[in-house]
């Protein structure tokens, strides 16, 4: 069963309606003004196309974009390793050779 969410949680497919209500209204408008049947119907197509192509791209990027989130949520906690140029803790001084004892020409 497919679930349905409520439009204000679709931003992607509030874009999808207004492509749709712009591919019926722009050949209208184009007619109105004197642009020819055939004209017309050429920028809807075109505008069918993109819309078409606008609207898989929205929506493999929401599946993304859930795949990604779900993987966060269920990936544990690991301690985090320090990184080549991290700050260790005490003591960490690289290249410090002496008695370990806190000297100003050390």
């Amino acid at each position: 069963m497919r679930r349905t969410r409520p439009p204000q949680d679709d931003p992607a497919g509030d874009v999808v309606r207004w492509a749709a209500f712009s591919c019926l209204l722009v050949p209208v408008v184009l007619v109105v003004y004197g642009t020819s049947f055939g004209g017309a119907a050429v920028a809807t197509l075109g505008l069918a196309v993109v819309t078409a192509a606008c609207r898989v791209l929205l929506r493999h990027s929401e599946k993304a974009k859930r795949s990604a989130a779900r993987v966060l949520a269920e990936e544990p906690f690991a301690p985090s390793r320090r990184g080549r140029h991290s700050r260790g803790g005490a003591g960490s001084h690289r290249g410090r050779h002496g008695s370990g004892g806190i000297s100003p020409l050390g």
